[in-house]
């Protein structure tokens, strides 16, 4: 998230019992959700995905242990309960975003900067200008065909204008799939072990370009961005892996200045990893660069021994490799082409006294932005898995995907 959002903690409440208020399970948030909108439900054993069409396709939470399990998506229930309004009954933050939450949504990207999606031409880049496009915000995906017991496809024609005033029509594809033991066993290195109870699933989303102009430098072009609402817990630390190499040739490791620099006790670097806390109480968002990403980002929750990884998966475009990455901030004075591929957000108060919008942790990747002429189009993948079970188990898969083990994420942020 980037955007400025102020709500107040009533009387009495503590952001702890914010937080612990999130610990519903899967079928408690299902249940609620169905009664507001259509949920189509992906399963596999105790493996269970929950996707809302009206809301873009989706993920709203999964769960690697049956129904009755740990949910691991965040939800919003006053803003579900409330529903979409007429244009002219909205008020507050829902003039400016419907914060359904969910696990994995599709939004697109530059969110500011000269090419922005979220901000019309000639208007200052804060927050009373700044809108979410209709078409990744109220606008519902139609199911592409019917769904089946592990996979759902949803389909939508979208035009949206930039603040340069581009108007980018596409023709979008959004694939959900449950992951398979072998491509499981291929992201850990092997075959998981007995105990270990998981829920992976990977979205394919296909972007059309079915203008007549192509999309360039001089217009802007949009970028495919996957965002993840991820409950937070006191003890949630958030993993991201980077190349080495020297800042004066590749860069700075990570940007973390998006909302002001993160402060040294919530963000940790080793040689090849990076350590970021994901507990909901402090906002802060950081992003690595395409020079520094190495396509996978993570979290250990030591307190409720869960081990969640998103996995960008290779493009098969070959012509997207030259591509650059959109820039984001809220900024006319920024390299709209100089932005990154991954991000990770923790939500905390906006201020003093002001109430997180989750609260939730995010882990975020980007496409490159879409340089496609009329009729070409650009796949960007990505998967989710979250593990429980055994620590020697989920130490191992940490250690191979990761680079780091169980131990050295939970002493990153203990005082020596």
């Amino acid at each position: 998230m980037t955007s400025q959002l102020f709500l107040t903690i009533p009387a009495g409440v503590t952001l702890a019992s914010v937080i612990a208020a999130g610990a519903s399970t899967y079928q408690e948030d299902v249940a609620f959700m169905k009664k507001h909108t259509e949920i189509i439900e992906l399963s596999s054993g105790s493996a269970r995905v929950a996707i809302a069409p009206a809301y873009q396709g989706r993920i709203m939470t999964s769960t690697a242990t049956g129904p009755e399990g740990t949910g691991f998506g965040w939800i919003n229930p006053e803003v579900i309960e409330a529903g979409i309004k007429p244009e002219s009954e909205r008020v507050g933050l829902t003039q400016h975003i419907y914060v359904f939450g969910g696990e994995e949504r599709l939004w697109f990207g530059p969110e500011g900067g000269p090419f922005a999606l979220f901000f019309p031409p000639n208007v200052e880049q804060t927050f009373a200008n700044w809108k979410t496009p209709a078409a990744i915000d109220t606008e519902a995906f139609a199911l592409a065909k019917q769904p089946t017991a592990d996979s759902a496809e949803f389909a939508k024609s979208i035009e949206i204008p930039n603040r340069a005033g581009t108007v980018f029509l596409m023709k979008v594809k959004r694939s959900i799939s449950l992951a398979s033991t072998a491509e499981l066993a291929k992201l850990c290195g092997g075959a998981l072990a007995d105990g270990v109870q998981t829920v992976g699933y990977t979205s394919a989303n296909t972007v059309e370009n079915t203008g007549e102009n192509a999309w360039t430098r001089k217009s802007g072009a949009p970028s495919i961005w996957l965002l993840g609402m991820f409950k937070p817990t006191p003890k949630t630390t958030i993993v991201i892996p980077f190349k080495p190499g020297d800042v004066s040739k590749i860069g700075p490791i990570a940007n973390t200045d998006y909302f002001g620099k993160i402060p040294d006790t919530r963000i940790k670097f080793s040689e090849s990893v990076l350590f970021f806390k994901g507990d909901g109480t402090e906002r802060g968002k950081l992003g690595l660069s395409p020079k520094r990403s190495k396509n996978i980002a993570g979290s250990w929750q030591a307190d409720t021994a869960t081990l969640t990884l998103v996995w960008l998966r290779p493009s098969e475009n070959a012509a997207s490799e030259s591509w650059p990455y959109v820039d984001s901030q809220w900024r006319e004075d920024v390299d709209p082409f100089g932005g990154d591929l991954l991000n990770s957000y923790n939500d905390g108060p906006p201020e003093p006294g002001a109430k997180p919008l989750g609260p939730f942790y995010e882990l975020e990747t980007s496409s490159p932005a879409l340089m496609l002429k009329p009729g070409e189009s650009h796949t960007h993948t990505q998967t989710t898995v979250h593990f429980t079970g055994p620590r020697d188990a989920l130490d191992g898969i940490a250690k191979h995907v990761l680079g780091v083990g169980l131990d050295a994420i939970e002493k990153a942020f203990v005082s020596p």
